[in-house]
Order: structure tokens, then C-alpha cells, then sequence
């Protein structure tokens, strides 16, 4: 009763009553084994259609490729290291095409792992390098307004000419926000 708690509902549906443990995970075992080719099959489409556009995910991107090569690997899908290697540098985004160069220009094989540490690093360059100024325009100057309690709030207009019009029942006199068919 237990271990049937804490399989996933769609999998404890198809499977019969059992009192013993070991015939219970058999039963399992025997439902999905014909699945190998098509999980091996969805990890490839999975893989394959992995990209990346943005500096910042680089190493995860990285460990996720990684992790599905293993999974492969597992089904007896192989690939081998320099594919994965090569595969990762030219899924990488264009902010890293001197990084490519340079990779590629240097003659010896590098493994995952090493590839990873200079993305790594190169990562932290391209972030220095773009990094102050993104900063600098997500964040603003900090001024004395922050100070300030209206809470992002307009200051409210209080000289509402007479002439404006309501753009929700277009009458004269009021604005929109104090329309009471609006706020109705």
C-alpha cells in the first residue's frame, strides 16, 4: 500500500493488486519496458531541438545537454564525447563566436567538463563586459524619490478642465476614473 502511494497516479491505474512487493515492481517493470525505444526517441527529439539564446544559461544549458547524453546513454543511444563537445559549441548564442574561434583553433580535444569551466568563464566575461550597463538601465539611479510614499502611483492631476472628456461614455466634465458608468 505503500510503494503504490507513491507511484503516479497514471501508472498505479494499470496495474493489478498485488500483496507481494516484488511481483508489484515486476509488473511495472514488465508494463514499461517496451517505452525504451520511445522515451530513447523522445530524449533524441528532446536534445536536438535544445537551444539557447541568452548569455546567462549557458552552464545549465550545458548540464542539460550533458544529462540527456547520459540518459541516452543508458538506452544504449551513444554519443560519443567530442560529438557532444562540438554539437554544444555551435548551439551556443552568437555572443560567443570569439569564444568558437578561439575553441576551435587550439588542436587539442577538450572534454565536457573543460568546456563547461570556459563557458564558465567566458560567461563571466561577456556578463562584466554587458553587464554594468544592463544593470544600470533595469535598476535606474537611485534618487531621493524613492523616498517618496506614492507607491508607483501618478500624482493625481487636480486641475481638470472642464472641457476634458470621459473616454469611456464621452461626456464633458469628468475623466474616465471617476466616471460612475465606469465604475459600475
Amino acid at each position: 500500500m505503500f510503494i503504490k502511494t507513491k507511484i503516479s497516479v497514471g501508472i498505479r491505474g494499470s496495474v493489478e493488486q498485488y500483496n507481494n512487493v516484488k511481483v508489484l515492481l515486476k509488473a511495472i517493470d514488465e508494463q514499461f519496458e517496451t517505452s525504451a525505444n520511445a522515451l530513447a526517441s523522445t530524449l533524441i527529439m528532446k536534445f536536438s531541438s535544445m537551444r539557447l539564446t541568452s548569455v546567462r544559461g549557458v552552464p545549465e544549458h550545458i548540464m542539460k545537454m550533458r544529462d540527456l547524453a547520459a540518459q541516452l546513454k543508458i538506452l544504449d543511444v551513444e554519443m560519443s564525447e567530442t560529438f557532444l563537445v562540438h554539437y554544444i559549441l555551435n548551439i551556443l548564442p552568437a555572443q560567443y563566436g570569439p569564444f568558437k574561434i578561439s575553441y576551435n583553433a587550439h588542436k587539442d580535444k577538450r572534454s565536457i567538463n573543460e568546456l563547461m569551466a570556459m563557458c564558465v568563464q567566458e560567461k563571466g566575461r561577456l556578463l562584466m563586459e554587458t553587464g554594468k550597463s544592463a544593470f544600470m538601465t533595469t535598476q535606474g539611479k537611485k534618487t531621493n524619490q524613492a523616498n517618496k510614499k506614492w507607491k508607483g502611483k501618478a500624482p493625481l492631476k487636480t486641475d481638470i478642465k472642464k472641457e476634458s472628456k470621459c473616454r469611456f461614455c464621452r461626456e464633458k466634465g469628468h475623466i474616465r476614473q471617476d466616471c460612475d458608468k465606469f465604475q459600475q
